[in-house]
């Protein structure tokens, strides 16, 4: 598990990332807020640990950026702030969870811990019979394990993440197929096809609808 730590004392910073690597976790560390900010826009985390006093940018505003951009990351603050309002103020922002300085090591791994089995919980997707277990990267139709190329999982991984909204050709092929020039569209219309020849779904289920001239939308 990859762990962002965004802090500025030094002292604070060099405990944490012993101690977190000792327990097994990759540490990337951050000085400031923007820079902490800019990781996130970079790399995917499994867990961010965000001090609320920092340069450049504060943790409440580099929390609030980094749900703007609907990542879910876990955040917990660690600060010295610990009124009832600055906590209201930091859950508002986004946070999953908040520890007062100075705080306990052993407290704060097994808040870790709890927010990773929670995470862990939560990814698995559902649209109607179909289930999609991101852990294992197994796709089933009432419990029948279905054989998908790694392509047609991250379409339909795309698809079932936004369910209820159009997705358009253009979205599809910059965000799965990471294509930002232009190009055939045609070539999701040949995915789509064989992932709903493989899903083998009846008539009533026919979860993956085409909106004609725009794109595809996932619904139950």
């Amino acid at each position: 598990m990859h762990i962002l730590i965004v802090e500025d004392e030094v002292g604070i910073v060099k405990f944490l990332q012993q101690g977190l690597q000792e327990e097994g976790y990759i540490i990337t560390t951050a000085s400031d807020g923007l820079m902490g900010l800019e990781y996130t826009q970079k790399t995917s985390f499994d867990l961010i640990l965000l001090d609320w006093m920092l340069p450049k940018m504060n943790g409440l505003e580099v929390c609030k950026a980094i749900r703007e951009k609907d990542d879910t990351t876990p955040i917990i603050f660690l600060t010295a702030k610990d009124t009832v309002q600055e906590t209201i103020e930091g859950l508002k922002a986004g946070a999953n969870d908040y520890m007062k300085k100075p705080f306990s090591f052993e407290e704060l791994i097994e808040r870790i811990k709890i927010h990773f089995r929670v995470q862990k919980e939560a990814d698995i997707l559902t649209l109607g019979s179909i289930v999609i277990n991101l852990n294992k990267h197994i796709v089933s139709v009432n419990d029948n394990v279905i054989a998908l190329t790694q392509r047609e999982f991250e379409l339909l991984t795309y698809l079932v993440r936004n369910k209820g909204n159009v997705c358009t050709r253009n979205q599809i092929i910059e965000d799965v197929w990471d294509i930002h020039f232009e190009y055939d569209t045609g070539v999701i219309d040949v995915f789509i096809n064989a992932i709903r020849k493989k899903l083998n779904l009846k008539i009533e289920q026919d979860y993956i609808k085409t909106v004609r001239g725009v794109g595809y939308i996932a619904n139950e």
